[in-house]
């Protein structure tokens, strides 16, 4: 069986155990990496990361090579993208020509930027997700449905990261707008090396509702990455989200 082929843009800490979730999945090949640093550049990924693999998974700068150049020369099915709102202006035309389909992991994205998928989405599968693991986008649909059954409750939105991450998180304000609570009213805490926590407190007159996911490693990324890819592989040009590919397994009735 031959492998869904990847190339994955942005290599910082999450980028790295992407990689590595890629690289020792036997379903997909990770082609190679693209960054702007030119440090590490042709280096071997399996080699970098002590992963026995025969994959190259070859590192390349954006100093020394432009995304069109690199579709052509290595062609891939999929671009994981973990790396910066900007990067998807630079290799998105190029992607879409070729109709390689999109999977951005991106946190923030402005309205412009957004539509900007959307516009991409006409000509190839485009794939967005602030936060891409799947139990985290799990914990989102059963909040939403909770939401349904009672919309009346009170309901809170805390979120705990590592002390040097900035701004709210997207995942947060992607709960807080779904859920209809004011993004001002998230609860943000920087603490240590917190991964990632994210915790909906439902508030009933005699009862309380906790719902909480927390990503124990950033290899939780790559699982969800692989996840959604597998899920996008006979998947039509389009504009997808996790609700979309999430909805039919809630949908399903086990008939045995």
């Amino acid at each position: 069986m031959n492998k869904i082929k990847m190339g994955l843009i942005g290599f910082g800490r999450t980028g790295k155990a992407v990689a590595a979730a890629i690289v020792e999945n036997k379903e997909f090949s990770l082609e190679w990496v693209l960054r702007r640093k030119t440090l590490l550049e042709n280096r071997s990924v399996p080699e970098f990361l002590g992963i026995d693999s025969n994959e190259s998974g070859q590192i390349f700068s954006t100093e020394h090579i432009t995304p069109d150049e690199l579709f052509d020369m290595y062609p891939v099915d999929f671009i994981i993208d973990f790396s910066s709102s900007q990067a998807i202006y630079t290799y998105g035309n190029d992607a879409a020509e070729r109709k390689i389909k999109i999977v951005s992991a991106i946190s923030h994205y402005q309205k412009e930027d957004i539509s900007f998928l959307k516009e991409l989405s006409k000509r190839t599968t485009v794939f967005w997700s602030p936060n891409i693991t799947l139990g985290v986008n799990f914990l989102l649909l059963a909040s939403k449905s909770l939401k349904k059954i009672a919309p009346f409750v009170d309901i809170e939105v805390i979120e705990e990261h590592f002390k040097q991450k900035e701004g709210i998180s997207g995942t947060a304000v992607k709960f807080a707008e779904a859920l209809d609570v004011k993004v001002s009213k998230i609860n943000s805490i920087r603490a240590g090396g917190i991964v990632g926590k994210h915790e909906i407190i439902f508030g009933f007159p005699y009862q309380t509702v906790r719902l909480v996911h927390e990503s124990i490693s950033r290899e939780a990324f790559g699982t969800g990455v692989l996840f959604a890819a597998h899920n996008l592989i006979n998947k039509g040009k389009g504009y997808y989200n996790y609700e979309d590919i999430l909805s039919p397994y809630f949908n399903s009735t086990d008939k045995s």
